[in-house]
């Protein structure tokens, strides 16, 4: 088959800050990228591919954007969200009783008036402009005909802002104070954008004097951005509040257009269990295509480009160094008609860690390695459910308990947590206060906020090690992990934490071995019936605890060993829970929590992995 495609035909005309009425009279600036010859728009009616953003629509990566479309036949539009840029109105993150669907839909309806539209339009955006993209298409807008959507939520309360009732401090704290240095008050005076951005480099100091009370810090001199933090660091039922469906495409996928779309994740950005949700429920509903790939990178445009996360290297083959091709292959089929190779093959694209050397190369990167492969579905064909139970000594395996009462104890202490090394966090635009991907659970206080020491996480006494013996044979384990944990506690209200990882054994490069965290999660006592409603825990009362640790896709190698860490706390990850059952964000006070494990007959805690079979 002879595949078309667009290519560059002309040069880029920049509309600069178009201001569009939104129903309620806002005004929303708006960059408009033209094709153009001799710097004048050429005459006619053009696709559309538009982002709406709160990153600012000038930035260098989305004019770059603007005129790669514009030169290959596209009108590329580009918006500051309300309260955002240049935009009039106010903002509250994704959360905005103006929310993001309203206007994401008079912006659709303005463009499709146009005498330069075809009346056809694609929206790209990653993160928040994916949501931005999600609110918009819910509220089925003239216009719309296919999505690409980059590694963006489902239900910001189940998994970002909060996830199993706890607060996401390590994303959402710096995020505040960046936010607030270009924010609406720091455009209004001088003095507090200086103020702003000086307190933006000090958040590592901020994180030891958690929780931050109204006018406690910096973020005072920017109300709104103070307001969004403490709102959704205190805001923990599951009610009105979170339906919003900027955030929450949960409540409102039954109302999504049937329409072509294109998602992308990875198993270290923040939204691989949103990802491969969306992807289940679209392919329940909709009868255009839908296509996913998942891969290894971090939370970020430029991330695609490299082949590690964190200190570990998946080798070149994970690098996505074609993502701009891929997203005008996917437009020039869906809004021009033309014959691309998008939708050849299965199409799941799925990239498989593990199977690499074990070696430190020479950037001090494990090479852990990996390939790529197709799938036809999700959860992807083959995989079966074996539970892994926890058993005294440490032990892991697939025996069931068998004895009586056995519990594994430890001393949960708010004020020693235990720091978070790698997962599934964005890199703050700042050093040592947390890294995402994977790393060897080893302390790096020049790296991460809360480390104290180079002690190994295994060596605390508040983190439980349960490991397999080494592997007889290579087992991959790809899907949705969980964990199901009986546990009792000294306090009505406390947390508990499970990390899955792949040992390796001691080699010369790593003689203590290397032990890779792959997927992790967390569950706030008071919400471990349901996130509807605070219930708080009784003393010493045994109670199941459901934690998701989101998704994997890993090859555990011969010789290798699967581990699985229970502790209390990731912290900064996530707000350390005080155990007092004081209301969130509240307490001026901790106390330390005895917390019992129980691996039991009639208690059998275990961790349940997707373990892959081709037979």
């Amino acid at each position: 088959m002879v595949y078309e495609g667009s290519h560059i035909e002309y040069e880029a005309f920049l509309k600069k800050n178009v201001m569009v009425p939104m129903r309620d009279g806002v005004k929303l600036a708006t960059d408009i990228y033209f094709p153009s010859k001799n710097g004048i728009p050429v005459s006619g009616r053009f696709p559309s591919v538009v982002e709406r953003t709160p990153y600012d629509n000038a930035s260098i990566r989305l004019t770059n954007i603007g005129r790669f479309y514009a030169r290959r036949g596209y009108v590329c539009v580009l918006q500051d969200v309300r309260g955002r840029g240049e935009s009039e109105g106010d903002w509250f993150f994704l959360l905005n009783p103006k929310d993001e669907g309203r206007d994401g839909y008079d912006f659709l309806d303005w463009i499709v008036r146009q005498d330069w539209s075809d009346g056809q339009i694609g929206t790209i955006g990653l993160s928040y402009t994916g949501a931005t993209q999600q609110a918009l298409a819910v509220t089925n807008p003239p216009g719309l005909k296919t999505q690409f959507i980059m590694d963006s939520g489902y239900n910001y309360h189940t998994h970002t802002i909060r996830s199993g009732g706890a607060f996401n401090t390590g994303v959402l704290f710096p995020y505040a104070f960046r936010m607030a240095r270009d924010g609406k008050e720091a455009q209004s005076d001088p003095l507090v954008k200086r103020k702003l951005t000086e307190e933006f480099h000090k958040v590592p100091e901020w994180f030891s004097k958690l929780p931050l009370k109204k006018g406690d810090s910096p973020l005072s001199l920017a109300p709104s951005y103070e307001d969004f933090l403490l709102t959704f660091a205190s805001h923990g039922d599951y009610d009105g509040f979170w339906k919003n469906p900027a955030s929450n495409l949960e409540d409102n996928i039954d109302s999504y257009p049937d329409i072509p779309i294109f998602l992308l994740t990875s198993w270290y950005g923040h939204h691989v269990w949103a990802t491969t949700t969306k992807y289940m429920e679209f392919m329940k509903r909709l009868s255009s295509p839908v296509r996913m790939i998942i891969g290894t990178w971090l939370h970020g445009h430029e991330t695609l480009l490299e082949s590690w996360s964190g200190e570990v290297d998946f080798g070149v083959d994970a690098i996505l160094d074609n993502i701009e091709d891929l997203r005008l292959k996917w437009f020039d089929h869906f809004l021009k008609g033309m014959k691309t190779d998008v939708l050849d093959g299965d199409p799941i694209q799925v990239f498989i860690m593990g199977g690499g050397t074990g070696k430190r190369d020479l950037d001090g990167r494990m090479t852990h390695g990996g390939h790529w492969r197709t799938e036809k579905r999700w959860p992807v064909i083959g995989a079966s459910s074996v539970d892994y139970f926890l058993h005294a000594n440490g032990i892991l395996d697939t025996k069931r308990p068998i004895s009586g009462d056995k519990t594994s104890e430890f001393t949960f202490d708010p004020e020693d947590p235990v720091p978070t090394i790698g997962g599934c966090v964005q890199n703050p635009k700042m050093s040592g206060v947390l890294a995402g991907g994977a790393f060897d659970q080893t302390g790096r206080p020049e790296l991460f906020f809360a480390c104290k020491d180079d002690m190994p996480l295994e060596n605390r006494q508040d983190v439980l090690v349960f490991l397999t013996s080494p592997l007889e044979e290579d087992i991959e384990v790809t899907g949705f992990v969980e964990v199901r944990l009986f546990a009792s506690s000294s306090a009505t209200d406390t947390d508990f934490t499970a990390k899955l990882l792949d040992v390796y054994p001691a080699s010369d490069d790593y003689p203590n071995g290397f032990a890779m965290n792959l997927c992790d999660g967390i569950i706030r006592g008071r919400y471990r019936l349901g996130r509807e409603k605070s219930v708080f825990m009784e003393r010493g009362e045994i109670s199941e605890f459901k934690i998701s640790l989101q998704a994997t896709g890993n090859l555990f190698k011969i010789g290798h060993r699967i581990r699985l860490d229970i502790s209390s706390s990731s912290f900064p990850q996530f707000d350390v829970n005080p155990n007092t059952g004081d209301p969130l964000w509240s307490s001026d006070k901790v106390i330390k929590a005895y917390q019992i494990i129980y691996h039991s007959m009639d208690y059998p805690s275990k961790v349940i992995l997707p373990v892959i079979s081709r037979g």
